[in-house]
């Protein structure tokens, strides 16, 4: 790593968030709420959980959730599983990588409580811009699951719709299940921020005391795991924090250096610091920082940790701690550096779409596409050369859609749908063109086996078709007065091949063998016509040295009796397909 300047940005971030009034706002509202006399003063029917509309800005608003002081945080859970048959709507946390997680038993009985008035609060959102959802403590860890069920309709391109979930003193809300389905979403991930004081214990009621250093930091213990954004607070100073692993970390150090805390419930005054935060030196340490003869991402994880009050500490455990913190700077840097982005190659996925259609047009007259591309090989060393040029192209855009696919099959659904938005026209365009270059190999290899469909397409094929046919056709066949350029089915060559193959049946096989043929052959004459009927099917079919053309003298043939009795038979008699184009 070391040709890369790392440096640790935590300090910066806080200080830009403290300095201007969401906090503070967001912290005014859960003030007033918790004034609420229903909340405090009716002893026999305490309400445990409420919340209110704020107006903020021209259009915006801000959510605030409380909870009663009657309401203690224990460590039970629930499961995704279990929350299935109940009324909480989470089932879409789950995805294919993470399909189970488990939330704080406490904080989804509250969600549950207020979830009529909830859904008709969700029904008058659309309007408000910028949403804050904010919370204390238990009532923290409702606004977050708010905030989830609102992200949940809200597409990853609609930033101006999204909520901003801020939470103040919130213990932890799920297990890593939880963590990594939240995870997957960036775009929900860096909707939530928790502001959490090393002299509130609340935040770190759930988490496992350490112990000690180094290497038995009990993660696996540690059943909750934190997600989004953290900004510790110490008297003196604060920081942002990122990296689930490393807030654990620090929340578990300041949990140990405050066994002696009261754990009961307090109301822990964040306006207080907030106030004090703000009005403090914000160039504080920023000489660690001017000596560039050190290294930048260790003095930026020392301020860190001294701007949340442990990082005085100069024990073998803290050094440990501070190494492993630079390693996970590293690793999500390497880490966000190779993360999939279609976009960045797409360009050059075009350069070799463009080989591919200039191969198309150049070799139509040759018997088209699909088989001067078959018989290319055996033919002139300057067709031999073309075929390897395009064979390197067909990998190219292989490789690039069979990763693409992967990726997106992880996707949770809202995600996989934008997908389909924005690349899946460029994904049928690539499946049409280079699947029956994939069929052509497949026969000239496994000529005698046939059945390509079943046998021989790649998987990333079948998902790119499914996910066209689950949005819709991407045109009106019946409608459509001109032939398209590329075959609409990219398994029609393979359909061909295995027509070829049931014509040689019927004429050689056994009489069962040649029955089944005749049926089969019946049937693709139907498929043939149906694709000519809506013209779904490119003309080059019709090139005089088409495999389909060769098909169709020998099975002409072998029918004559019976041509009148055929669609496709009269119309290639009476030569229609010669205007098809």
């Amino acid at each position: 790593m070391s040709q890369f300047s790392l440096f640790s940005s935590g300090q910066e971030l806080a200080n830009l968030v403290v300095s201007s009034d969401l906090l503070h706002h967001s912290w005014v509202t859960i003030a007033d709420l918790l004034s609420h006399t229903y909340l405090n003063n009716n002893p026999t029917n305490p309400v445990p959980v409420l919340f209110k509309v704020y107006p903020c800005h021209s259009n915006g608003a801000i959510i605030a959730f409380v909870s009663s002081p009657t309401c203690t945080v224990h460590k039970e859970m629930v499961s995704s599983e279990d929350l299935k048959g109940s009324q909480a709507p989470f089932d879409f946390i789950s995805t294919k990588l993470n399909p189970h997680f488990s939330v704080n038993t406490a904080a989804i009985t509250l969600f549950a409580s207020l979830l009529n008035e909830l859904s008709a609060l969700k029904e008058q959102l659309d309007d408000f811009s910028p949403l804050i959802i904010t919370g204390h403590s238990l009532g923290g860890s409702v606004a977050s699951l708010f905030s989830l069920w609102l992200l949940d309709n809200i597409s990853p391109k609609d930033k101006n719709k999204r909520p901003t979930c801020i939470t103040f003193g919130s213990p932890l809300l799920g297990d890593s299940g939880l963590r990594q389905a939240i995870s997957e979403r960036p775009s929900w991930n860096s909707s939530f921020f928790h502001v959490v004081s090393n002299q509130d214990p609340i935040p770190r009621v759930l988490i496992s005391p350490t112990n000690g250093f180094p290497g038995s930091i009990p993660h696996k213990t540690c059943i909750y795991e934190p997600f989004g954004t953290f900004l510790m607070c110490s008297e003196s100073d604060c920081s942002c924090f990122e990296e689930p692993e490393s807030v654990l970390d620090l929340m578990m150090v300041m949990n140990s250096n405050s066994q002696n805390q009261d754990t009961s419930f307090l109301i822990f005054d964040y306006g207080q610091i907030l106030e004090h935060l703000k009005h403090r030196l914000i160039c504080k340490g920023t000489s660690q920082l001017s000596d560039f003869r050190v290294n930048q991402l260790q003095a930026g994880i020392n301020l860190q940790l001294e701007a949340i009050g442990i990082g005085g500490q100069h024990t073998s455990n803290m050094s440990f701690l501070r190494n492993k913190m630079e390693k996970r700077v590293e690793a999500s840097f390497i880490k966000k550096r190779n993360v999939f982005d279609p976009g960045k190659k797409l360009n050059k996925m075009k350069e070799a779409m463009a080989w591919l259609e200039w191969y198309k047009k150049v070799t139509l007259n040759e018997g088209g596409y699909y088989d001067s591309f078959k018989f290319s090989g055996s033919r002139s060393r300057d067709e031999v050369k073309s075929r390897q040029e395009i064979v390197k192209h067909h990998r190219t855009l292989t490789k690039y859609w069979k990763t693409m696919v992967a990726e997106v099959e992880k996707m949770p659904q809202t995600e996989e749908a934008t997908f389909r938005t924005r690349w899946l026209y460029a994904g049928t365009n690539y499946r049409r063109m280079v699947e029956p270059l994939d069929i052509a190999e497949y026969y000239m290899k496994f000529e005698n086996r046939g059945d390509y469909v079943n046998l021989g397409r790649s998987p990333h094929y079948k998902q790119l078709e499914k996910w066209m046919i689950e949005d819709g056709p991407s045109g009106s066949g019946n409608n459509r007065r001109k032939a398209v350029s590329l075959t609409e089915d990219s398994c029609f060559w393979a359909y061909v091949e295995e027509a070829i193959i049931s014509s040689k049946r019927m004429r050689e096989g056994s009489s069962e063998e040649k029955e089944i043929s005749r049926r089969d052959l019946v049937n693709f004459t139907e498929y043939v016509m149906s694709l000519i009927r809506s013209f779904s099917v490119s003309s080059e079919i019709f090139q005089p040295q088409s495999s389909f053309m060769k098909w169709w003298q020998e099975y002409r043939q072998d029918i004559l009796s019976s041509l009148n009795n055929l669609p496709l038979a009269l119309y290639m008699e009476t030569e229609e397909y010669q205007s098809y184009a």
